[in-house]
């Protein structure tokens, strides 16, 4: 019986995720190795439980009883539960590294998932003793609105760790679905080109970033492609084009943008650093 989940990574994607498992009535624990970004979390996350609040949606007991399920910790041992998922940099070695460490005093009954958007479950999986209990379980920005989660199975993989992660998706009240691994998943890949084309074209200077966004959200999508970017973070959204645009044998239609990786030089990284496409104060 899964009670306890921990997150490690207290950034957007951590706090969003760690929110909603509380608000679902489990135990949580959100791990960073950063006190400022605990803290940070900890306002975040309180904030969207006051707007909650504002709307009607909880009351006030509700939100401190949610508060009140997250344990807030630096200390990497106090992340001891039935469910992990990994939040951090979108690195392999940081993950792997990370799962490794956390395996040392963690039970065989752990599920160890990852919320990468586009790194290989299974070269996760390798270097760990379980790998069949490594799963991907990505989620969307911001995790606390966005309904769907894709779940990854590796090469190796466990039938009832899958329904059980998949379960958990359901009392999240998340709609999961379940893919196998491969580069940029579902999500991931289709959209890639949403990035790409859109920024060719600004390139090419068929039309600004402003005027493609506007078209785009005029026909029906919620957020342009460079509001998006910027929204999802310019490093991240650049490091899938990179994996990808490697991972397909470097096909010009994974190319990744000059422009982007302008940005990313320049750090700015999008409403994380205040500056991307656009400015935020």
């Amino acid at each position: 019986m899964i009670i306890t989940i921990c997150i490690c990574g207290a950034g957007t994607m951590g706090n969003g995720i760690a929110q909603i498992v509380a608000q679902a009535g489990y135990k949580t624990i959100l791990y960073d190795i950063e006190t400022a970004a605990l803290e940070s979390a900890r306002a975040q996350i309180f904030t969207n439980l006051e707007y909650l609040l504002k709307k009607e949606k909880i009351n006030e007991a509700q939100r401190d009883e949610i508060m009140e399920r997250i344990k807030f910790t630096n200390n990497l041992r106090d992340c001891f539960a039935q469910v992990i998922i990994e939040a951090i940099v979108e690195k392999e070695a940081a993950k792997i590294e990370l799962f490794q460490a956390l395996a040392e005093f963690n039970n065989e009954d752990t599920i160890f998932a990852s919320n990468t958007s586009s790194i290989s479950i299974s070269a996760i999986q390798q270097p760990i003793s379980f790998p069949e209990r490594v799963v991907g379980m990505h989620f969307f920005n911001p995790p606390y609105i966005m309904k769907l989660v894709e779940v990854v199975k590796g090469k190796i993989f466990n039938e009832e760790i899958i329904r059980a992660v998949m379960a958990v998706c359901e009392k999240l009240g998340k709609k999961a679905v379940l893919c196998t691994d491969f580069p940029g998943f579902i999500v991931n890949r289709v959209a890639r080109h949403y990035y790409l084309e859109s920024l060719k074209m600004a390139e090419e200077g068929i039309a600004s970033f402003e005027d493609i966004d506007r078209i785009l959200e005029e026909t029906g999508f919620k957020m342009g492609p460079f509001r998006l970017m910027d929204l999802i973070g310019m490093d991240v959204n650049l490091a899938v084009s990179e994996r990808m645009y490697e991972a397909f044998d470097k096909a010009d239609r994974f190319l990744p943008s000059q422009i982007q990786k302008e940005k990313v030089q320049k750090g700015e990284l999008g409403k994380k650093t205040g500056k991307g496409f656009y400015t935020y104060s």
